[in-house]
């Protein structure tokens, strides 16, 4: 499993990437982090992955290929669970987020890939 996190900070504010992580996972409201248009995004990434098998309302498999992923959210941020995904599938999640001006912060790395990132 490999896990793509993204939120959207309110502007003028920047926190410590891993403690909003952290507290994401907890499923804690952070102040600073706009909310998200939680089904504007879930309805595009339905609208990108249409090839793909819908299995319940957050997850998706490709039955011409490997992987599967599931979303999960948040009303200041988004979650992607991808299992045996692809570079290329998991780099068109993350455009879809970019859509949206929210960047990935990769947990495994630990980093933040948005233009504040050194």
């Amino acid at each position: 499993m490999y896990e793509l996190i993204f939120w959207k900070y309110l502007d003028e504010v920047y926190l410590n990437h891993q403690e909003v992580y952290e507290a994401i996972m907890e499923q804690q409201t952070v102040d600073g982090l706009e909310q998200l248009p939680v089904q504007l995004i879930l309805n595009r990434i339905a609208s990108k992955f249409s090839k793909w098998e819908k299995v319940d309302d957050s997850s998706w498999k490709n039955n011409q290929g490997p992987g599967a992923f599931q979303v999960n959210t948040t009303a200041q941020s988004i979650q992607i669970d991808c299992y045996g995904t692809e570079g290329k599938t998991m780099d068109s999640l993350v455009d879809i987020m970019e859509e949206f001006k929210c960047p990935l912060y990769d947990p495994q790395v630990p980093m933040r890939y948005d233009e504040m990132s050194e």
